[in-house]
Formats: C-alpha cells, structure tokens, sequence
C-alpha cells in the first residue's frame, strides 16, 4: 500500500494545529554547568567550607593569588608528611585546613591569633 496524500483525515481527524515542541534556549547556566564549574575550580586549588567563609567575611580576610598559591603549597607539603589537618601560619593569619579534602575549615586573622588554642590539628606549617 502506497501513501501518497498526507493532508487527508485519518480516522475523523482534521486538521489540527501543530504544537511546538521547541524550547526557547536558556542564557542562565544550568544547575550542572555551575556544578561543573566550581569543580573545575575546586580542583585547581583549595575549597573553603562555609564555615571558613562566613569567619573570611566577619574578619574582613582577602585572600590574594598569591597568598592561595602559598596554602596550596602549604597544603602539598603537610600532604606529603602525611598530615590530616593542619594549621597553616601564613602573613599573620592562621587557617585550619582539612588535608586530605583541601577544605579550609576555618580562619583567624591577626587579633584572633593571640591567646588562642588550636585543636584537633596533628600537623603545623609556617609559610
């Protein structure tokens, strides 16, 4: 059998409007490329948990390149010893960094330094 008209009805159905069924594409990025981009960061260098952040934040810390370079390198060295948390003494401030995670855990600046205790740390490096 040979079809040849495809305006004709079939079974009683007429002409019915035809449904788009392409989606306009979306400027925003998409839950998986933000994803994707902060891993690709993350493997670059250190993650910063929130914690750390908001402590960043309160005692107004920027971290320059540089100074990121410093901890990464910090964070190669302590790995190297074999360290699973780590304080790293660096330009008058000090962060507590998970190892084996690359997590900076939490973050003192200057004022907070004095008369403080660290704990639940098995390693130290001065930059």
């Amino acid at each position: 059998m040979v079809i040849s008209n495809f305006k004709n009805n079939i079974n009683g159905i007429s002409n019915v409007p035809s449904i788009n069924t392409q989606r306009p594409l979306v400027q925003q990025k998409s839950g998986f490329e933000s994803v994707l981009q902060k891993t690709i960061s993350e493997k670059d260098g250190l993650k910063f948990s929130k914690h750390a952040e908001l402590r960043l934040q309160e005692r107004n810390i920027n971290l320059t390149a540089a100074q990121k370079e410093k901890m990464n390198a910090a964070v190669a060295k302590a790995e190297t010893k074999g360290v699973k948390d780590s304080l790293v003494l660096m330009d008058n401030m000090a962060f507590v960094v998970n190892i084996r995670n690359k997590t900076v855990i939490t973050a003192a600046n200057n004022n907070e330094l004095k008369e403080n205790v660290f704990t639940n740390i098995d390693g130290a490096v001065i930059v």
